[in-house]
């Protein structure tokens, strides 16, 4: 295991950060294979297991920064359009159209609906709320932002389309669950293996999307 040298003028936690990122393998496979974040193996390994981006043509990305997820969809699915949003800067991708805005802006869906100019065939959501250290409200926060997500996702995907979103340890809880499975044929948890073991993350994933019958 390689430690630091020094850790001089360095809180202890970040001296931990600095040294797991030297010792974790999916980083460094990332810069192996020109990632820009390991995050980008947990979606591969989403996509092994539920298929996620077989044929998929037009893709939202929120929460995009740095850019690891809509790196991958461009390799899997080169045709495919994508449009990211995230309140932090993300450098340019090519073939990427990038919104840096808040995805809660009441402008926001409708900014990412006319960048992508299609119905999508997938939205993906690896947002995560800022945490206070107090797990109910963490919960809470990152809760808003699942159904935020779901919210949007019924208003742009096409018929059979899926939505991933990122949760914390425990699930999307009860009632979340039953809304997705209102609108999606299937409804599954995941923990991908690139997801750190002593991370509460998780994500749901839910596809087949189910249109509502127009009125």
């Amino acid at each position: 295991m390689k430690r630091l040298r020094t850790a001089r003028g360095r809180k202890v936690s970040s001296t931990r950060w600095l040294e797991r990122q030297l010792n974790d393998p999916y980083v460094r496979r990332a810069k192996a294979e020109n990632y820009r974040s390991r995050a980008a193996y947990k979606l591969l390994e989403l996509d092994e297991r539920f298929g996620l981006l077989q044929g998929v043509k037009a893709v939202i990305d929120l929460g995009i920064a740095p850019g690891g997820w809509s790196q991958v969809v461009r390799r899997k699915a080169p045709q495919a359009s994508i449009v990211g949003i995230d309140l932090l800067p993300t450098d340019p991708l090519d073939g990427v159209s990038i919104l840096q805005m808040d995805f809660m802006d009441e402008a926001a869906p409708d900014r990412l609906r006319q960048a992508l100019g299609a119905p999508a065939d997938l939205v993906l959501s690896d947002m995560a709320a800022n945490t206070v250290g107090h797990q109910q409200t963490d919960h809470l926060r990152t809760m808003a932002l699942v159904e935020a997500g779901l919210e949007f996702a019924r208003e742009v995907l096409r018929p059979g389309g899926a939505y991933v979103a990122k949760v914390l340890a425990g699930g999307a809880d009860n009632q979340l669950v039953a809304e997705l499975k209102r609108s999606f044929s299937s409804v599954k948890h995941a923990k991908p293996p690139a997801s750190r073991k002593d991370s509460s993350e998780w994500y749901v994933v839910a596809q087949g999307f189910k249109a509502p019958a127009e009125s």
